[in-house]
């Protein structure tokens, strides 16, 4: 499985929409960093994703998504490729691996290349979807965005695969 986390903020930039001849779109904002932390494994097999919405991306809450993954595929190697992150390589990791090796076996990206990792495309289509030219009041809005994401691409893994450049 290929994993990554990323941010979820309610002011990012205005994408490529239909307005008025003379009239520019508008998105308000509230002006404060409210966001929404997300963790996702996915399966480039059979499109199937793993989602862990956190308060923030840090070494304790990617141990939260490891244990997560661990109760999903129970008794099973799970194998996942990651960027070098730092909160991939904390001490409390590397002791979560010392415990739980047989569970994990990790495959590092080259340092600087999102563009092996397919997950950024599910990345950029959540974004596309959950944020491009929309206002979200606060977090809770923000997170009922992605939960209709993710109900989404549940149940569409086929899509998951094209969407991530991964079907045959």
């Amino acid at each position: 499985m290929y994993i990554d986390e990323t941010h979820i903020r309610p002011y990012h930039v205005l994408r490529t929409t239909w307005s008025e001849v003379g009239r520019q779109k508008q998105v308000p904002t509230f002006g404060h960093h409210a966001h929404v932390s997300l963790f996702d494994a996915v399966n480039v097999h059979d499109g199937e994703t793993v989602l862990y919405q956190a308060g923030a991306a840090n070494a304790t809450t990617f141990l939260d998504f490891l244990r997560v993954l661990k109760e999903r595929y129970p008794d099973r190697l799970i194998v996942l490729v990651l960027d070098n992150a730092r909160i991939h390589h904390a001490k409390m990791v590397r002791e979560f691996l010392r415990e739980e090796g047989r569970s994990f076996h990790f495959i590092y990206l080259l340092p600087y290349s999102p563009q092996l990792n397919p997950i950024e495309r599910l990345w950029k289509w959540l974004k596309d979807t959950v944020i491009a030219n929309v206002f979200h009041k606060d977090q809770n809005d923000i997170a009922q965005a992605i939960a209709r994401f993710v109900d989404y691409i549940h149940e569409r893994p086929k899509e998951v695969l094209q969407r991530l450049g991964c079907a045959v």
